[in-house]
């Protein structure tokens, strides 16, 4: 078995300054045997960290590291049976395609044969088969990669490791190379994980995210669960292009309803049912944070009566983004920029304007400012 368990891990750094910074804070996880895991999160929020702990390239400040019922912490990453893809892979230029297939394997000391037999079977799941007498000098940045992936392949660990290995890529080789390795996955039946600090990335890889932050798993789950149910705010506004409006305003009671205003002299006044959000009660007359998808709003027509549609506000209307079959409206309410992907075909002559948006009632959250938890039932 290649399950991966993570009990209390921690890493730290000695800084310049004589003080420590916390890469991975007391985190705990577990990647099933053959699962794919996506990590996320922004640059140092210790996805990359993390990684290179589990292949053995940095030691663990405290905690323990599990591959199967194994703990690994003291092996070299040698014996750990785990393969690492970067996304800055260098080939040995002196050497073929084939030659830097077999590196790994040679100095393992594996017989001529077996190399041969893997480093063939490795090329024709990575479609390198025509390229395996090249020297690598000539090779696409796309290709490049491929060749990093099949070495690994070649390895046949139970356990790989993608830390950005599409980073180098333009837009279209990305998607391409990441196919690939879905179907990698599918084919070679290893336990994955993959590290991404590309947000729409991630949802596209789908299967189970762990999104982190400073260090810390801020949730983890199938992909579509986080978009929808975010845990914090910080998970809400990094998932999705653009990511979740947050508003931040009051809550007042108003029989069987919460009644949100904006701060700081902000348009947006809602009317939420208090039955959707137990867990805002203790925050009656305290700060919270509104959330809302940029999908779950839409621009309205602006007559006498649009003000008083359920969820609808005044904005101004900022700037526009034609992207094809939406539009991205950025606008203005008060001190605060919010974003509508709307479907109406709209141009940068609304710019300026003020007009009406309406929420989607039954979309919107609500956070704690504090903790940044979301409130309601499933937070």
């Amino acid at each position: 078995m290649a399950q991966i368990t993570l009990k209390s891990i921690a890493k730290s750094y000695r800084q310049k300054s004589g003080s420590d910074r916390a890469a991975v804070r007391d985190l705990n996880l577990q990647v099933e045997d053959h699962e794919f895991l996506v990590l996320t999160g922004p640059a140092r929020s210790g996805k990359s960290t993390l990684v290179r702990l589990i292949a053995g390239l940095e030691a663990a400040s405290a905690g323990d590291i599990l591959i199967g019922e194994r703990r690994v912490n003291d092996l070299p990453p040698k014996d750990r049976d785990v393969a690492l893809v970067t996304g800055n892979y260098v080939p040995y230029p002196l050497m073929s395609v084939e030659q830097n297939m077999a590196f790994g394997l040679k100095r393992r000391k594996f017989p001529d044969s077996e190399i041969k037999k893997r480093v063939q079977a490795a090329a024709e799941i990575l479609g390198l088969e025509e390229l395996l007498q090249r020297k690598p000098a000539p090779l696409s940045p796309e290709q490049r990669q491929r060749l990093a992936i099949a070495r690994a392949v070649a390895l046949q660990p139970k356990v790989f490791l993608f830390d950005e290995p599409t980073s180098g890529l333009d837009g279209d080789s990305r998607g391409g190379l990441r196919n690939e390795m879905l179907k990698l996955h599918q084919r070679v039946q290893a336990t994955m994980i993959y590290v991404t600090r590309d947000r729409g990335e991630g949802m596209a890889l789908g299967g189970r995210i762990a999104v982190m932050n400073e260090g810390t798993i801020q949730q983890e789950g199938p992909a579509s669960k986080l978009y929808h149910e975010p845990a914090t705010s910080f998970v809400a506004g990094f998932l999705g292009a653009p990511g979740m409006n947050l508003v931040p305003g009051t809550l007042k009671l108003e029989r069987d309803s919460l009644r949100f205003s904006e701060a700081g002299e902000g348009t947006i006044e809602l009317s939420l049912p208090a039955s959707d959000f137990p867990g805002a009660q203790d925050f009656i007359g305290a700060p919270v944070v509104l959330g809302i998808r940029p999908e779950d709003m839409e621009v309205v027509e602006s007559t006498a009566g649009s003000a008083k549609l359920p969820g609808a506000f005044a904005a101004l209307v900022d700037l526009i983004e034609p992207t094809g079959s939406e539009t991205l409206v950025y606008l203005k309410t008060g001190a605060n920029t919010l974003v509508c992907r709307s479907r109406q075909n709209l141009d940068n002559r609304e710019a300026g304007r003020r007009i009406h948006c309406q929420m989607d009632i039954k979309k919107t959250h609500l956070f704690d400012p504090v903790s940044t938890r979301r409130l309601g039932p499933s937070a």
